[in-house]
């Protein structure tokens, strides 16, 4: 039996997250955190009586493995707390900042780390997807990605929106930051050829929806996903807990999971 512990317990995701734990016949919530001030520090969540804490450095030490899908600005925090503690760690965080990845990778040399802009496990089928179509078709499709979330979203483009932009970047045979296009906006110009474009909705309570174009001149293919439910990224994610838990020092992704 894995122990696991959840940051930002009482969260949308965190909650989620929570109950996903709750139903896994092979992991055990033993603790979660919230930040200061919140009613339940220091008492237990009122369904199962988890202990709250907001401490993220005593859910380390209590727990075997850590989910962390809190907010940007404490990813590096608590990848050097997963290495201190030797603590798996599970990371959903996305508007990750320039030090949250070499910290993420340093933790890797200790504990096994995974971290993902999306844990469904249809998104990431589609990055794979989407990979072929691009490494196929070549630079003379254009390629655009167009997303869309809830306005309480505080990052743009999505996780998800970077990663199949990454995809797309690999299926050509280079990196998303040689290709990457600002949001347009003003007399932007004509489009590059090679570019990879991006465009980032927000409205309402949608959960996620993203698109990859890929358009020539005569035709066009669009490559899509919607969640209809937050809880595919939570059950995704407990999915991958359950297989990091078994995993060696290390940085992976869910396509190690998925096996592609």
């Amino acid at each position: 039996m894995v122990n696991v512990g959840i940051l930002g317990c009482m969260g949308r995701m965190g909650q989620a997250l929570s109950s996903s734990v709750l139903n896994a016949s092979d992991l055990t919530f033993v603790i979660g955190s919230e930040r200061p001030g919140h009613p339940l520090i220091g008492k237990t969540t009122p369904e199962a009586g988890i202990p709250v804490t907001d401490s993220s450095e005593v859910v380390f030490d209590v727990a075997d493995l850590v989910i962390d899908f809190t907010p940007p600005g404490n990813t590096a925090l608590h990848a050097a707390m997963a290495a201190e503690k030797k603590t798996k760690l599970l990371v959903g965080t996305t508007g990750l900042s320039e030090t949250d990845e070499p910290a993420l990778d340093n933790a890797a040399k200790t504990v096994a780390v995974m971290q993902a802009g999306n844990y469904s496990l249809g998104v990431n089928l589609l990055v794979s997807l989407v990979q072929e179509a691009a490494a196929r078709l070549g630079r003379d499709w254009d390629a655009e990605i167009l997303e869309m979330h809830h306005k309480h979203k505080v990052d743009a483009p999505s996780g998800t929106a970077l990663m199949l932009g990454e995809a797309v970047a690999s299926g050509r045979g280079s990196d998303l930051l040689a290709l990457r296009t600002p949001a347009r906006e003003g007399i932007s110009g004509e489009r590059k050829e090679g570019t990879i474009g991006f465009a980032a909705l927000r409205g309402g309570s949608v959960i996620g929806e993203h698109s990859v174009i890929l358009a020539s001149e005569s035709e066009r293919i669009t490559l899509s996903h919607r969640a209809e439910n937050r809880n595919l990224f939570a059950d995704g994610a407990v999915h991958a807990a359950r297989w990091l838990s078994g995993q060696k020092a290390g940085r992976y992704s869910m396509q190690d999971v998925l096996g592609l």
